[in-house]
């Protein structure tokens, strides 16, 4: 199966997305389940066009979370090899808002590593572990929407 081709170009069509990993100084961090499936994971989204990726994070996480968030750094990088969509994960902290669900968030949490590790599926969790752990370069990851490829 080939992907899909930007008009005019052959180029392949992918789709770019953020999200934001807020953590606190617990070291508990932010996640939302999702409405529509039920599914826990980071607050994201597809990047607009005109917008850059840090502005991106800040929008998705106060749409979907209430909270206002400064990204300070890119994390990771995973690209979901079945749908075409690479997503851009940064590292927040919180400096305002309140914490409320919304039409896409049924709720939110800040959840342990534990809880990262129990209740989201590896292709969501590894972002968030990732940000973390970060030691100062990006990951780099590759998964088909549910599991690590490498």
């Amino acid at each position: 199966m080939s992907s899909p081709r930007l008009p005019g170009t052959g180029l392949p069509l992918h789709s770019v997305s953020v999200a934001g990993a807020a953590v606190r100084p617990d070291g508990r961090i932010l996640a939302i389940r999702r409405r529509d499936n039920g599914a826990w994971q980071p607050p994201d989204g597809v990047l607009e066009l005109g917008e850059s990726p840090q502005d991106g994070v800040r929008r998705e996480v106060a749409e979907e979370t209430g909270l206002i968030v400064e990204p300070e750094v890119l994390t990771g990088v995973y690209t979901n090899m079945t749908a075409g969509v690479i997503a851009l994960v940064f590292r927040c902290h919180v400096v305002g808002g309140y914490s409320c669900s919304s039409d896409e968030a049924a709720e939110v949490a800040w959840l342990t590593c534990h809880e990262v590790r129990t209740l989201m599926s590896e292709a969501f969790a590894i972002r968030l572990l990732d940000a973390l752990s970060f030691q100062g370069a990006p990951a780099v990851r590759v998964h088909d929407g549910v599991r690590l490829l490498v």
